[in-house]
């Protein structure tokens, strides 16, 4: 039986101890190449104006910029101290030419309609508040023809991967939070509900063993 949705927060990480401790997991994620970036290129964001929502401490978008030289990168982050933790991240890439980062709520993002070329995130959608406010709010902030992708945890992964993962988690700290994201987060078809509700219509949902990710382009 799969367990009930929990609802996470929806205020980002605000802490700037907590901030710290994140930045130290999202390292280990990015060591372990445990990112996406992967998959954001092969939905075919590698080029152009790009916006990625939910950046966190920025490594997801800083090493999808590594391998994509000719694209810009914009993030929108809910939390100031990710934000400060982000540009500090973006100095150590020598990337600062190439990313900013904007302090805004991804249900109301402060962009104008058609000013990106893609949208991609990882790791956020759990903590929207109303995921298909977000998904309109991707769609209009696309030009035509604009890509997307949005992946996550699944929340009905097997008890023995669930734990696996969970006792592999570092800093120990995180633990607790990796467990409540995962409770969080959606099934594949808790998804596709979402994003038929939406005005993102050519997209599919795709599992892994892990996770899922909803891609396709905006017409």
């Amino acid at each position: 039986m799969i367990r009930q949705r929990k609802a996470e927060t929806d205020e980002g990480i605000q802490n700037e101890i907590t901030v710290e401790v994140f930045d130290k997991f999202a390292r280990t994620m990015r060591d372990k190449g445990w990112n996406n970036v992967d998959s954001f290129i092969k939905a075919g964001i590698c080029s152009g104006n790009v916006l990625e929502i939910g950046p966190g401490p920025g490594y997801v978008g800083l090493e999808w910029l590594k391998g994509v030289p000719e694209a810009t990168l914009t993030g929108c982050e809910i939390s100031p101290a990710m934000i400060r933790t982000a540009e500090k991240n973006a100095q150590d890439y020598g990337l600062t030419e190439r990313v900013s980062y904007v302090e805004g709520n991804c249900m109301e993002m402060p962009f104008q309609d058609k000013t990106f070329d893609a949208v991609f995130s990882n790791g956020s959608l759990h903590e929207w508040e109303n995921p298909v406010r977000v998904f309109n709010e991707i769609a209009r902030v696309l030009k035509p023809g604009g890509l997307f992708c949005i992946s996550d945890m699944r929340r009905d992964v097997s008890p023995m991967l669930k734990w696996l993962v969970y006792f592999s988690t570092k800093p120990k700290e995180i633990r607790p939070g990796f467990l409540t994201s995962l409770n969080a987060a959606y099934t594949a078809e808790e998804l596709t509900e979402l994003f038929c509700q939406s005005a993102l219509k050519n997209a599919a949902v795709q599992k892994d063993f892990f996770g899922l990710s909803l891609s396709g382009k905006i017409q």
